[in-house]
């Protein structure tokens, strides 16, 4: 059954792919750190002959997308999530708001194999961090999953309390008072310490239900 819907949902992003334009990929400079993520597979066929492929996607775009490029050249481009047809299988590239946090290349023999990012990006940086200093990274990541499990715990009261303030909730359901109370200035804090932990998973292409 999970595998029958997998195979739908992966029929219907394939539906999305659009050509591209045959534009070459520029050099990654270190400036385009803050302008988009960038990612690496090379594939070896039948003939074993070697396949680079690359997938970029842009930040603050008004529609999450990402384009892919067959040895430098664009040959397609999707709306997120997304499921990219490339040598004896497909790139599979899902995302939250805090960006893409999965990206693997399925082969047509249900292998999964890793796909990289950029050496010179943010996401390269961090990976190199955690083969480097594996002992570092673990504190860094479990940082993160503690400091969003906190906020939650904080936040999520008052979040209950402002719901349940509604006219016909409060009239059918009643109130709720939250045990919790913080100033406009914590909450803000709270939210952009959530948005860094947030992005630290996403750069390790780790998804986590708190991000969700």
């Amino acid at each position: 059954m999970f595998q029958f819907i997998r195979r739908r949902k992966r029929h219907m992003e394939i539906r999305k792919v659009k050509k591209g334009d045959g534009h070459r990929l520029k050099e990654y400079r270190f400036w385009h750190a803050f302008t988009h993520s960038l990612f690496h597979i090379t594939i070896t066929n039948e003939n074993n002959e070697k396949i680079h492929y690359a997938l970029k996607s842009r930040y603050f775009a008004e529609d999450s997308s990402v384009d892919l490029y067959h040895n430098r050249k664009h040959i397609a481009y999707s709306t997120l999530p997304a499921s990219l047809p490339v040598e004896n299988g497909i790139i599979e590239v899902k995302s939250q708001g805090s960006g893409i946090n999965s990206i693997q290349y399925l082969t047509d023999k249900l292998e999964i194999f890793s796909v990289y990012p950029e050496k010179r990006s943010i996401r390269g940086l961090r990976m190199r961090l955690h083969k480097r200093f594996p002992t570092i990274s673990f504190l860094i990541g479990g940082l993160a999953i503690v400091t969003l499990l906190s906020i939650t715990i904080l936040t999520l009261p008052q979040i209950i309390e402002s719901i349940s303030q509604v006219p016909w909730i409060s009239e059918n359901i009643g109130t709720f008072e939250s045990p919790i109370s913080l100033s406009i200035w914590m909450n803000v804090a709270a939210g952009f310490a959530g948005a860094l932990a947030a992005t630290e998973r996403a750069l390790m292409l780790r998804s986590h239900w708190l991000i969700d």
